[in-house]
């Protein structure tokens, strides 16, 4: 059994010193160190973090290092980058690290170096990419490729949709990219509505070939392809995909040669720079995307090499776990100011949640401290006028990641300045507030003062970089995909499998056939879920 978090003497320590720091405020520890808003701060991979405005001083920092060492995070971090099964529950490696090392490196897995085997897809999705981004891949009538319909689900969209979005300034823009998940029809038929299927590739993403929604969505698309062509075999030149099982691809019409396969020790979550990233490929070209991988390895890296105290992954971990395990905070903000990255938050909310949203330890029993806070945001400066006020003056505690840029992508007049002005002022506010006295100095009536009052010390994180770029945006990614490890390893949890999302899928696959049996099935659920069963088909009739 391996030791519990809170009998740690670290973890003890932390919590006689939160119980210690509940009352101190950022404009005390401002005020105290006027070095303080540039000695709490670290840059790597073209990533500038400025942590000064949390609740923590040089000896919380110490106190944090020491429980994240006690923890075993060094040999770890070590044991993930070898290839190594520390996916205990699963029996697997852990190596998505591996699908951004340079060509030459060597990581066996079983006997087998894997790199040699990933840059043997790499090269493969690179000359596809280029013969449909040139017109050199002609579909069935023998129009060239203008579409692409990336079909999958999970880290088989959440990813490329994401990449896809953050980078839409860098793609080829004759080249139109939708992303299909929900089996909700809606989702398939407004996504195709105006596309010519004679023009359009479909990337089928499932490593399994049997994920049930994927699979709908793509039998639903290869109809409304033969439908349009009138040809079965219509279906070879139109879709490609990204699996593991040669059997059902070719049973679904697809050219064995055009599947891009990948390994079980990639994560559907972390899985975005294996061959699921092809559709990012294609909108982006080859050289952009590699540009992507330097990104990660960047911060792979800095992650793996550099000591704690100034480890950007670490760091940003170990603040989150602060406010989860010693202050209560249930949620964590994550703020972008920057309109490419709309879909960041999403993204994030399946890395962090789906990995560190566990009941269990690795041994098995249950944990009885908060794991995974709940991630959320949307972009600035639309948050502003939404859920901000909750943030400012609310009684929850949401520590905030506040992501902007130096320069904008499209620069107009003077709005990246309005944009980047507010999201340093956001940080501000929460951090210092707005006293009572301040505000009955500014003459506000004395019925009104507590309503103007901003307590402040509300944490929050800001993360600068010159340009959104794809090297910028791999690190970015990296960054939170350690940061998340980081935190499993203190909570002694699995962040690399996801068992709880397996019974309801496994539930809904029985209740199919009773949706839809000709005659009344026997229902054995509980009584709920028979009489909304039985509604649905009252009213299907």
């Amino acid at each position: 059994m391996t030791t519990h978090p809170s009998s740690r003497p670290e973890w003890q320590a932390l919590q006689s010193h939160a119980r210690a720091f509940q009352q101190v405020h950022l404009r005390e520890l401002f005020a105290a160190d006027p070095g303080r808003g540039r000695r709490f701060t670290a840059e790597a991979a073209g990533l500038y973090l400025d942590y000064s405005k949390h609740r923590i001083s040089e000896e919380t920092i110490a106190l944090l290092m020491a429980l994240v060492r006690s923890a075993g995070l060094p040999r770890r971090i070590d044991a993930m980058f070898a290839g190594e099964k520390i996916n205990a529950t699963e029996g697997r490696a852990v190596l998505h690290v591996a699908l951004r090392m340079p060509r030459g490196a060597i990581v066996n897995v079983d006997g087998q170096n894997v790199i040699s085997e990933i840059y043997a897809v790499l090269d493969r999705m690179e000359a596809f990419a280029n013969q449909v981004r040139s017109g050199a891949w002609l579909g069935h009538t023998g129009r060239p490729i203008k579409n692409i319909v990336n079909i999958g689900i999970g880290g088989s969209d959440l990813g490329p949709l994401m990449a896809y979005e953050a980078l839409r300034h860098y793609s080829q823009r004759s080249l139109t990219c939708r992303f299909v998940s929900n089996v909700d029809a809606t989702d398939f038929i407004e996504t195709v509505r105006d596309l010519d299927p004679a023009e359009t590739l479909c990337i089928v993403a499932s490593k399994t070939f049997t994920t049930l929604e994927t699979m709908r969505n793509a039998h639903t698309a290869r109809a409304w392809l033969v439908a349009h062509l009138g040809d079965e075999a219509a279906v070879a030149r139109h879709f490609v995909a990204v699996s593991t099982n040669a059997r059902e691809v070719t049973a679904f019409g697809i050219d064995p040669a055009n599947m891009f396969g990948f390994w079980d020790w990639v994560g559907g979550r972390y899985s975005m720079t294996s061959a699921i990233g092809l559709s990012t490929m294609l909108a982006l070209g080859p050289e952009a995307y590699h540009e992507m991988l330097g990104g990660f390895r960047a911060m792979d890296e800095h992650f793996r090499t550099v000591p704690f105290e100034r480890n950007m992954p670490v760091i940003m971990g170990m603040l989150g776990l602060w406010y989860t395990s010693f202050f209560g905070a249930e949620t964590q903000a994550v703020l972008p100011y920057d309109q490419y990255l709309r879909r960041f938050p999403a993204y994030l909310q399946q890395l962090t949640m789906e990995s560190n949203g566990k009941r269990v330890r690795f041994d098995g029993t249950p944990v009885d401290y908060q794991t995974s806070a709940i991630y959320w945001g949307e972009p600035g400066t639309n948050g502003q006028h939404s859920f901000y006020q909750l943030i400012h003056q609310g009684t929850k505690l949401v520590p905030c990641d506040f992501i902007g840029f130096c320069h904008s992508l499209n620069p107009v007049e003077n709005h990246h300045d309005l944009l980047m002005a507010n999201m340093f002022a956001q940080a501000e506010a929460l951090a210092f507030g707005k006293t009572s006295e301040a505000v009955a100095d500014e003459g506000v009536a004395s019925e009104l003062i507590a309503h103007r009052t901003f307590p402040g010390n509300r944490p929050s994180t800001t993360i600068l970089a010159h340009r959104l770029t794809p090297a910028i945006l791999g690190a970015l990614i990296a960054l939170y995909e350690h940061s998340v490890f980081t935190q499993s390893i203190v909570w002694d949890i699995n962040a690399f499998d996801q068992w709880g999302v397996e019974l309801g899928k496994v539930l809904a696959g029985q209740i199919v056939p009773e949706l839809t049996a000709p005659s009344e099935p026997v229902l054995n659920h509980d009584s709920s879920t028979n009489n909304l069963i039985r509604r649905y088909r009252d009213a299907r009739k």
